[in-house]
C-alpha cells in the first residue's frame, strides 16, 4: 500500500514539473539584421608577415 502512495506522489511531482503552461513559450533564435551567414573559409587568417629568406 505504501508503494502505491509513494508512486502516486512521485507521479504527481513529475507531472507538476513537466507542466508546460508554467514555462514561457520557446521561440526559435533570430539572426541579427547584420548577419551575413557563416563564412565557408575555415582557415585562420595570417597573423604574421613571413620574414624574408636571407642566404
Amino acid at each position: 500500500m505504501l508503494r502505491i502512495v509513494l508512486f502516486a506522489a512521485v507521479s504527481l511531482v513529475l507531472c507538476a514539473c513537466a507542466d508546460s503552461s508554467t514555462q514561457p513559450k520557446h521561440r526559435p533564435p533570430q539572426d541579427p539584421p547584420d548577419y551575413k551567414g557563416v563564412p565557408t573559409d575555415t582557415r585562420p587568417p595570417v597573423m604574421l608577415i613571413a620574414p624574408d629568406k636571407s642566404e
